[in-house]
């Protein structure tokens, strides 16, 4: 085992920027980051493709990158490469001309190019392969060049990567070698429970099968607490224990104490899996008399937490020329589960036919549309494997024919660099990249294809309309058609987001010619500005664009790719609130939305703008390498909100307060005091000093069940604790100390002592609550888990926080706090009698409701006449300190506070990079995910668009799910929306989400709207809704109900509201109640959709 450890230890020592690569270091870990840094990587090829991968390389943060390509700019790079101009076409080394604009994306990234390679032939390229950790090829090359640069990275242990883009189809090769090592497979957190008890194995045979002797299975069961969850491990997993308890007769002591069970903590043990709760631990024999009863009692009150232990494991690789005739087994989707072989068939026919060409330096591409190269192709393929194309009982003539299609769509678009599909492929090779740079994560085990045949017409579109024109479309062109690309031009899209995202979607809509025609416009809203953990992920910004507006800087970084790009940014968010902005009249001239938005309540809230005004809705997210993709049309797919996940489990009140059992419910009550005591106390203090009412007016605005402890928290911050130097803030940080972490703790000891005993006879410490220990200040104790020193720490931390509240100057220096520490006297503390301690969530509650109404009116009045007028501290005002999980000094007093706490329950602490993620609720995020989703999202586009002479259906769109950590991918097609059936105007119809009765007639009085309802749709309104107000119901007052008739519908509205129509809105949502006239039978009807406008 300490072989396997060592070959995978990180030779780089460079410091990680945490502040650039902060979400990318919760995907890849600070020791993958430091071997990436180490790392060095050659691009052979820097068209679309190659583009991509650099930039995603660049981003990651490798140590440096060559580049390589001496070929001359064509008007099909422009497709997909983001960095070269139209005004480039005929410039020779497309890799020199792209390196200053990918070298400015990461300073800490060295990008060269290969200025001495002059063609693309084996004698020059083999030459850059020394010293390279991975070299990928993004272009097509004769075989004989791949073999042998792949034969040399095989020599020199270089990681070797093939890829190419041909217009909507895509091939990837790995080959890591013989034995590549992987750190850690999937990249998930190791999976974390806590013990419930170790059956021993007699105990085990018993209570399973008492006749079955316990030496058929020595292997001892362990069970996981339920109410914590499953365990998540699967056979052949390993794991570790810590913290472990209750296994003697002390019930005290650690088992590492206990000599009847051979277990020993941070050990590993490999495990089979017995259930969702349970497994065995094996080569563990804990075997136990069984004609000793006693023996066989299992004690009830074990602890302690289990821990997954990610093992390396060794991969072995076959090479290209080895992998040829291998059938590749990877899908993309599982539709398509006989295209990998065609389109294996399908690349290795078009090689050959452009190794054909004049010279093997100079492969000859095929002109878009021509038919007989296309043709040549086929054959080639027929000739390679005459099965997939036969006549026979197992492939009839349409599958045939299918395929034959296919091979000839491919063939004549291979020369299209489609920047939807570079960027797909380059987010996936990219990570790749870093696969063979980090070790971390399974690469792909040799040939990988992905394609979007759906996006292509039946037949091969005539010359004239795919021929290639010098224009900076013609790689969209020669795939899909002029009109198509017409149609593209003239799109008004709006996109809602312009993070990570956002900017990969800018880009590639920039290529692609969305919104770049005369009648074509593209929005963008995003009210974030620029921080530097952006800069990692969020290509189009620069560190110059720091503390900018994301919406502005991007669009002007879009347009400088594409000029022509019409685009508009705002800073808004999208809300009810902002529809003076986007309202009725904006949506109205859109063709769609596209979401790139990081909160689920935004992504509802333009799904149902979506589903008013019946726009397609692109969505796509990451996390980490994980992402997914949904495409909504309207009318064929169900609307985004259809489906939800449930809701995140909150931690219980009294889990909080006294009994934490994981690192997430102390971050959790560290951040609460946080707010508590740098924030609400500051607010509560500023809000009584601006007061400008009567002390009854004042105190009536305080709840009830509050007002006592507002005003004593007023009265310490104010009066009692207020500090004047800097001195008085580190004695109340020291004495904060000993009140959390060691008098509490002796109040909690005292109210519920270690050996109680509940009711039912268990213990009352046991199971998922650990009993505390008080901490004894100790200013140079360090932590065993995260290597802090937590005391010290958040006496530091506390008292800096504290000064900045009152706008006192801070210091940091750790002699100074040893030093005046030494002069704190702290009180000794004695239990109180009295105290409530709530033992679980039905005490809390009982507790609450004991309370709520004790207002304690004589102490009230005590403690506001002990006040100071607020006119006597006239222009005083606290600085209340919202938290920001991305400011230092916040983080280190939230992760002191949590270990200290931790300390207290005996819970494993972390540091600070890993509570931040916690207490932040930090999603991981890389530039290689975003890449691939908004690459496979800009492909749904091309379908909503329209594909040329072919009406999709809805097997043709695809939604996304993936994991380039395994690698995983898989594309289905959407869910189609559910159905509500009526009976309107004698017929059944069956309607959806995307359906409502729409009724254009202006603003017509509600009495002639109820008498429209009831001529066109043979329907009685009974009740008639705006919102929460109702305009009309058969039980309300006569004489009001004539008046409002007499009222145009928006009087009548207006009238009940309060509240003008702005200029903008066109529309008004009813929701209505009727019933059929002639069965009276109620029928159950979507909203109204009324234009008064």
């Amino acid at each position: 085992m300490a072989s396997e450890t060592s070959a995978m230890e990180a030779t780089a020592t460079a410091e990680v920027d945490e502040k650039l690569y902060s979400r990318q270091l919760y995907v890849m870990g600070h020791e993958a980051q430091r071997r990436m840094m180490a790392s060095r990587a050659l691009v052979i090829g820097m068209s679309g493709l190659g583009a991509e991968v650099a930039k995603n390389c660049i981003l990651a943060g490798l140590s440096s990158l060559m580049l390589c390509d001496p070929t001359p700019v064509t008007s099909f790079d422009l497709g997909g490469h983001f960095y070269l101009r139209q005004e480039q076409i005929g410039t020779p080394n497309r890799a020199a001309l792209c390196q200053a604009s990918l070298a400015a994306l990461n300073p800490y990234v060295t990008v060269d190019v290969a200025t001495q390679v002059t063609d693309l032939t084996a004698a020059s390229l083999l030459p850059l392969i020394s010293g390279m950790t991975c070299v990928v090829i993004t272009i097509p090359l004769p075989d004989d060049v791949v073999m042998a640069i792949n034969d040399k990275c095989r020599a020199l242990d270089c990681s070797f990567i093939y890829s190419q883009v041909a217009g909507v189809f895509s091939q990837v090769f790995c080959d890591f070698g013989q034995s590549f090592v992987v750190s850690d497979k999937d990249g998930n957190p190791p999976h974390v429970s806590q013990l419930e008890s170790i059956l021993p194995t007699a105990a085990t045979a018993n209570a399973a099968t008492p006749a079955t002797p316990a030496a058929t299975n020595p292997n001892p069961t362990v069970k996981v607490l339920e109410d914590q969850g499953r365990h998540g491990l699967e056979t052949g997993d390993f794991v570790q224990f810590s913290r472990l308890k209750g296994f003697d007769d002390t019930d005290t002591d650690t088992v590492n104490k206990n000599t009847t069970l051979p277990l020993q903590e941070n050990t590993h043990y490999e495990i089979k899996a017995t259930g969702p709760f349970t497994f065995e631990l094996l080569g563990l024999d804990w075997s136990t008399d069984n004609n000793n009863d006693d023996n066989d009692t299992i004690n009830p009150n074990q602890q302690g937490y289990i821990t997954q232990v990610k093992k390396p494991v060794t991969l072995s690789f076959r090479t290209y020329k080895d992998a040829l005739g291998d059938v590749p087994e990877m899908l993309s989707d599982f539709a398509k589960f006989d295209r990998p072989p065609l389109l294996h068939v399908a690349f290795r026919a078009l090689a050959a036919y452009r190794d054909n060409g004049d010279t093997a330096s100079q492969p000859r591409f095929i002109t878009p549309g021509d038919v007989t190269a296309a043709t040549a192709v086929l054959q080639l393929a027929k000739e390679l494997d005459p099965s997939l194309f036969a006549d026979d009982d197992n492939n009839n003539a349409a599958a045939s024919n299918e395929r034959e299609r296919i091979v000839l769509q491919l063939a004549s678009g291979s020369q299209a660099c489609l920047s939807p599909m570079c960027a797909a492929l380059g987010g996936l090779v990219g990570q790749e990249v870093l696969k063979a740079c980090s070790g971390k994560f399974t690469p792909i085990p040799g040939f990988f294809y992905l394609d979007a045949d759906e996006t292509l017409p039946d037949d091969l579109l005539p010359l004239e309309e795919v021929a290639p024109s010098g224009s900076r479309y013609d790689s969209q062109i020669a795939c899909f058609g002029k009109t198509m690309q017409q149609e593209l031009l003239n799109l008004n899209y709006f996109l809602v987001g312009a993070g990570a995202i956002g900017c990969e979607m800018l880009k590639n809509w920039a290529l692609m010619g969305v919104g770049c025609g005369d009648k074509g416009h593209v929005t963008v809203t995003d009210m974030d500005i620029i921080e530097k953990s952006n800069l990692s992920r969020q290509f189009l910004f620069r560190s110059t664009d720091i503390q900018e507006f994301k919406s502005t800087t991007a669009a002007k970084a879009a347009q400088v790719m594409n000029p022509n790009l019409n685009i508009t940014a705002h800073q808004e968010k999208v809300a009810p609130d902002t529809e003076q902005v986007f309202g009725d009249a904006f949506y109205d001239n859109l063709n769609g939305v596209c979401t790139a938005l990081d909160n689920i309540e935004a992504r509802l809230y333009m799904d149902q703008r979506c589903l008013f005004y019946r726009l397609p809705m692109l969505e796509s997210g990451t996390l980490g390498t994980k992402g997914n993709t949904q495409v909504v049309v309207p009318h064929l797919t169900e609307n985004y909100g259809a489906t939800r996940d449930p809701p995140e489990k909150s931690i219980p009140v009294c889990t909080l307060k006294n009994f934490p059992n994981q690192i997430q419910h102390t971050l959790q009550w560290a951040r609460d005091y946080f707010e508590g005591e740098f924030k609400q106390a500051a607010d509560d203090v500023n809000a009584y000093l601006t007061t400008t009412t009567t002390p009854e007016e004042y105190l009536a605005t305080l709840q009830p069940n509050t007002k006592l402890e507002t005003l004593k928290v007023i009265s310490r911050t104010l009066v009692e604790q207020r500090p004047v130097t800097f001195d008085d803030c580190v004695v109340w940080a020291r004495l904060k100390f000993e009140t959390l972490f060691h008098n509490q703790i002796r109040q909690l000891l005292h109210n519920f002592p270690e050996g109680q005993i509940t009711s039912s006879g268990s213990k009352f410490w046991s199971g998922s609550k650990r009993c505390p220990i008080p901490l004894v200040f100790d200013a140079t104790d360090t932590c065993e888990d995260a290597q802090m020193k937590n005391h010290l720490d958040f006496v530091v931390a506390a008292a800096n926080l504290r000064a900045n509240m009152y706008g006192i100057k801070g210091r940091t220096d750790e002699e100074y706090f040893v030093e005046a520490m030494k002069n704190v006297i702290v009180p000794d503390f004695a239990p109180a009698e009295g105290v409530k301690i709530a033992a679980n969530e039905a005490e809390d509650t009982a507790n609450k409701n004991s309370t709520s109404m004790d207002t304690g009116d004589s102490e009230v009045d005590d403690l506001w006449n002990s006040l100071p007028k607020p006119s006597e501290l006239a222009g005083f005002q606290l600085n209340p300190i919202d938290f920001d999980k991305d400011i230092d000094d916040h983080m280190l007093f939230v992760t002191a506070c949590s270990n200290l706490r931790a300390l207290n329950y005996q819970i494993p602490t972390e540091d600070t990079h890993r509570s931040r993620a916690i207490a932040g609720r930090i999603i991981p995020a890389i530039a290689t995910t975003t890449a691939l989703v908004t690459g496979l999202v800009c492909l749904e586009l091309y379908k909503i668009i329209g594909t040329p002479r072919k009406t999709l259906t809805l097997e043709a769109y695809k939604n996304g799910f993936i994991n380039l950590a395994i690698p995983f991918m898989t594309l289905s097609e959407p869910i189609p929306p559910g159905k509500t059936t009526c009976v309107l105007k004698g017929k059944e119809w069956k309607w959806t989400a995307w359906d409502s009765l729409d009724i254009n007639l202006g603003d017509i009085t509600m009495g002639e709207f109820m008498d429209y309802f009831e001529k066109e749709y043979n329907l009685e309104v009974s009740m008639l809704s705006h919102g929460v107000s109702i305009l009309y119901s058969f039980f309300a007052n006569k004489k009001k109900v004539e008046a409002r008739k007499a009222m145009t519908m928006t009087q009548v509205i207006t009238s009940i509201t309060k509240k003008e129509f702005p200029e903008n809105q066109l529309f008004i949502t009813l929701e209505i109640i009727a019933n059929d006239l002639d069965t009276d039978e109620e029928c159950e009807l979507p909203y109204i959709k009324f234009r008064f406008r």
